[in-house]
């Protein structure tokens, strides 16, 4: 499974260079401005951001702000590029939580090289029990046995992991894994939570309805 990288850059020779020197390796999607990336993010999240500081419209400094002042993205690596190669710059944007700094003009084998590096933070294991998740590639590993999941099923298991031997309520579940704008009577939170329960029915967790709040993610009583 490819990497998704979410790039931001307006300028046409550089977000070619993006596409075809990335495109073989990573799922790069390049962003004319903030506005499209934002929409975007809507539907999916990347594992990794690249973000040009002089943009029109919202500038790659705005996009980093946003960025690590929400709870879902926060985590995720964002390399800045930018002409300037002030030590200023550099200072501040890695001051705002930025992971990486590049210097236009770059080379293939070095943009490369960062953005593995910085992948290679993010790659987390969460284990309860026989129940293991891999942020990675979106799996799920129970005894050994390995299951692919949709994003949204990762991100609500691995909530109720965080969360887990805990009740949680239905409209956080909601607000962190689908965002605060979610229809909250709609059936989706549901239909995830029978997927998840089938998911896990060979191992030693269950998750357990309590009516009219919401779930919990404990070991199952023999």
């Amino acid at each position: 499974m490819k990497s998704i990288i979410y790039i931001v850059e307006d300028d046409e020779n550089i977000k070619e260079l993006y596409e075809c020197a990335l495109k073989n390796i990573f799922d790069v999607t390049v962003f004319e401005n903030a506005e499209q990336m934002i929409e975007a993010l809507k539907l999916n999240k990347p594992d990794l951001f690249i973000l040009d500081i002089m943009l029109a419209g919202m500038s790659g400094s705005g996009i980093l702000n946003f960025i690590k002042n929400e709870s879902k993205y926060k985590d995720i690596p964002v390399i800045m590029v930018s002409a300037k190669s002030d030590e200023m710059s550099k200072v501040k944007h890695l001051n705002m939580g930025a992971d990486d700094y590049i210097t236009k003009p770059f080379g293939i084998l070095e943009l490369n090289a960062r953005i593995n590096a910085n992948l290679r933070k993010t790659i987390n294991n969460y284990k309860f029990n026989d129940v293991e998740l891999n942020e990675n590639n979106y799996s799920v590993t129970i005894n050994g046995v390995n299951h692919k999941m949709t994003v949204k099923e990762f991100e609500l298991i691995k909530y109720l992991m965080d969360n887990s031997r805990k009740v949680c309520k239905r409209d956080d579940i909601l607000n962190v894994v689908w965002g605060i704008e979610f229809n909250c009577e709609s059936r989706t939170l549901d239909m995830h939570i029978k997927s998840i329960r089938n998911i896990l029915k060979d191992s030693s967790l269950e998750i357990e309805t309590i009516r009219g709040v919401g779930y919990i993610l404990k070991e199952k009583v023999e």
